[in-house]
């Protein structure tokens, strides 16, 4: 298990990394000149594609299992990662309450978004 938790880890970790650094562009190169919707829907294909590479080299790295538990476990790992770091960075870096952050994955670039997360975590389950 500890195996399967730390790819999981480490998963969190690259995707974000590349994620930070897209978001970066996204924000401040794609979003004024294309609007948010489209900035989005250019970035996830890339962050995607990210998370395929990933999830396929760090369970073979890790030797996580091929079964569907332990591929979920380390999904599910690097979502909650995920899904903390981005709370904090929301809080504590942007100053939006967790409240707005929320009511954000009711708009269309806040849902997609939300859904590349989702495929992010079973991307490892993808990948057997």
């Amino acid at each position: 298990m500890g195996r399967v938790v730390s790819a999981g880890a480490v998963y969190f970790l690259l995707v974000f990394a590349a994620g930070f650094a897209l978001g970066t562009f996204r924000v401040l190169v794609l979003l004024p000149r294309l609007g948010e919707l489209t900035a989005v829907m250019l970035e996830l294909p890339l962050m995607l594609a990210i998370s395929w590479v990933c999830a396929g080299w760090l369970a073979g790295r890790f030797h996580v299992p091929g079964t569907v538990a332990d591929r979920l476990m380390m999904g599910g790992v690097g979502f909650g990662l995920l899904m903390v770091a981005e709370w904090m960075l929301a809080v504590f870096v942007f100053d939006r309450p967790l409240a707005a952050q929320l009511v954000h994955y009711v708009t269309w670039p806040g849902a997609i978004g939300l859904a590349g997360q989702v495929a992010f975590g079973v991307m490892p389950v993808l990948r057997r």
